[in-house]
């Protein structure tokens, strides 16, 4: 309740609240009095040590803050109670300082320690969550491009912090991989900043279904910590990557050559291009147009994963990069896409410019893709990576990752230990499933430069293999690989035994390296070192 100094009961409360202050005041006093005499310490005082007000706070919502205020307050009191100080709690300190605000807008004093736990909002929810002006400006601000939204709170974290200060914040574990790393604790530690304490990864106990990490670091510490604790381990250091540090947490670069041949499936943000088996044959059997040039199957990661013949399950509307004009000489299909997809677009003005496209409609996947008379698709995330092959005509998801091949020994390079465990390193993660990225995962990963007729050769009987114990047990991918994990087709697991060691007998190593996932990083990193310096002709693919 906030009183009214004008009136009359405003005035009787404020005088009698004064008498009380002196009242208690004057009692302090002889209670120190008394424990003088009885040869008895001084009490102590929390405020001498660390006042209340020295506590700042920024939180955007209003109820949040006056939560946190009183709850300080209260704090204040019972420590005093419990722990029989003679400090006064009256008048309530002055907690102005935790205040209502968006805390990326505004400027954080200098601290000597911060603490918070950001949102967790994924990169690509932000602009629906935020709005498209607001992530302008965050790229602006930050200049690190979108990026999940607690980035943006480690760098302004750390920006504030003074040398030898601390802080401690909780993000989503993808601060710890790829994209995110790079702009967050890769910022920090290049900035000269320590992590002394950290949790790599852990469920959200809140509502959020996500996986967390919890950093702790120093900002150029004048003395190396005593003290370094990672997963509640001691270990020697930690790498930005939340790893113990040794040689192989180097960061990889990116491989030039490399690129143009591996990419995410195009985009829809919309379920409204997506269309059933019976729709897509309605309008593929239409006179009006040839439908088949925009309606095509649509293969997702689920389909690879359990379909015993990993063929599309559904179909999709594609108009690819079509103008609007262009795509209207499909008006059976348009018609679908303007009553399905265009009233879902019309709060964003972007995607109002072009609303009958994908999101992201990938130019550069189907220009690697046209001239192939098939291509290699595999799941993006899960316990396993599975890659198939697939015809020109189907368009792979968002949920798949789409590699420009046509060779035998590609499809075995990409389903061998050595890219399954270099992925599993360089990819983020979601929960304790994969998430292959294809910058970080194949854009690093150093194709072996030795003949791969062996490879070819032995990937051809595999997937043959293993095609005809799909068909004939009726069962997906993800069934056969649980079985063969339980001891079940022992002939497919010496197939994946020596498609290992052809592959690694492709970058000229011993047999037995194919079996030991951190040797083969090691081994990677190195190779990919060397050829980023010019140290090694890298001419891959052919």
């Amino acid at each position: 309740m906030v009183l009214d100094p004008a009136c009359g009961s405003g005035n009787f409360l404020y005088v009698a609240y004064r008498e009380l202050r002196r009242l208690e005041r004057r009692l302090a006093e002889r209670e120190s009095e008394l424990r003088r005499q009885a040869g008895m310490k001084e009490q102590g005082s929390l405020s001498v040590h660390f006042p209340l007000g020295n506590i700042r706070g920024i939180e955007i919502d209003g109820f949040a803050v006056s939560l946190a205020r009183v709850t300080l307050w209260m704090g204040h009191k019972l420590a005093v109670d419990e722990l029989d100080l003679s400090e006064v709690t009256l008048p309530l300190a002055d907690l102005s300082g935790i205040q209502v605000a968006d805390a990326l807008r505004i400027e954080w004093p200098r601290p000597d320690a911060i603490i918070g736990n950001p949102p967790f909002h994924g990169d690509r929810h932000l602009r629906r969550i935020l709005g498209d002006d607001y992530v302008e400006w965050l790229k602006r601000e930050f200049g690190v491009g979108v990026k999940d939204y607690c980035v943006y709170w480690f760098r302004r974290a750390n920006d504030r912090l003074a040398d030898g200060a601390r802080a401690g914040l909780v993000g989503t574990n993808s601060i710890s991989q790829n994209r995110a790393r790079s702009a967050s604790l890769d910022y920090i530690v290049e900035s000269g900043g320590v992590i002394t304490n950290a949790v790599s990864k852990q469920p959200w106990p809140g509502e959020a279904v996500v996986n967390v990490s919890i950093v702790n670091w120093v900002r150029r510490p004048d003395v190396p910590p005593e003290i370094v604790r990672l997963d509640g381990i001691d270990v020697s250091a930690i790498t930005s990557s939340l790893r113990e540090q040794n040689e192989d947490d180097r960061t990889p670069e990116q491989l030039v050559r490399n690129r143009g041949h591996a990419f995410q499936g195009p985009i829809p943000r919309s379920a409204g291009f997506i269309i059933g088996v019976d729709e897509a044959a309605d309008l593929l059997e239409r006179p009006d147009a040839d439908y088949s040039s925009v309606v095509r199957p649509y293969l997702t990661s689920q389909d690879i994963a359990h379909r015993p013949d990993q063929t599309p399950s559904r179909w999709v509307i594609d108009f690819g990069e079509m103008s609007l004009e262009r795509a209207d000489q499909f008006p059976a299909a348009m018609e679908i896409v303007r009553e399905r997809v265009r009233p879902g677009r019309m709060h964003d003005a972007a995607q109002m410019r072009r609303w009958w496209l994908f999101w992201n409609p990938r130019p550069a996947m189907r220009a690697a893709l046209a001239p192939l008379p098939r291509y290699i698709a595999g799941t993006r995330h899960g316990v396993r990576l599975h890659y198939v092959w697939v015809r020109p005509h189907v368009m792979s998801s968002d949920a798949t990752i789409a590699f420009a091949f046509a060779d035998t020994a590609a499809v075995g390079v990409l389903s061998s230990a050595a890219h399954l465990a270099w992925a599993w390193r360089q990819s983020s993660t979601i929960r304790t499933d994969i998430r292959y990225t294809p910058t970080s995962a194949f854009g690093t990963f150093p194709w072996p430069l030795g003949p791969l007729n062996a490879v070819g050769e032995v990937a051809e009987r595999l997937y043959a293999r293993r095609s005809e114990i799909c068909l004939d047990r009726d069962i997906g991918l993800t069934k056969l690989y649980n079985q063969l994990d339980e001891g079940a087709w022992t002939d497919l697991r010496d197939l994946h035994r020596g498609l290992d060691e052809a592959v690694a007998a492709a970058y000229g190593w011993p047999s037995k390296v194919a079996h030991d996932a951190d040797e083969t990083n090691r081994r990677l990193l190195e190779l990919n070192r060397a050829i980023a310096a010019g140290e090694i002709a890298y001419r891959p693919f052919g």
